[in-house]
């Protein structure tokens, strides 16, 4: 059996994150700041704490069904789990230079 590449795979990972957007807002949930952590372990199960905007966010129901389905079907990963936390709550200057200058703060 070979050896989970943990870099490979995470950058598979941010590279799909960078796929899934808030609806309100024009900018992906890794700019946004709302990833939190990436677990990857030895067998190339993925754990993902991540926030939402709020806990109001109108996708909260789906979007994190949705990130961990697009997780599941990176090749190379064996399963995908999302935890949705609140702390530390999530606020603008969580977000990348990219996102700032996106969303007109800088």
């Amino acid at each position: 059996m070979s050896k989970v590449n943990k870099q490979e795979l995470e950058e598979k990972i941010i590279n799909t994150l960078k796929t899934c957007y808030d609806p309100e807002i024009p900018v992906d949930i890794f700019e946004l700041g709302l990833i939190y952590e990436i677990r990857i372990d030895d067998e190339a199960n993925v754990k993902i704490l991540m926030t939402l905007t709020s806990p109001a966010c109108p996708v909260a129901g789906s979007l994190p069904g949705e990130v961990e389905q697009k997780i599941k079907n990176i090749d190379g990963i064996k399963s995908a789990a999302i935890e949705l936390v609140w702390n530390p709550p999530w606020d603008k200057d969580m977000m990348s230079e990219v996102a700032k200058v996106e969303l007109g703060f800088m």
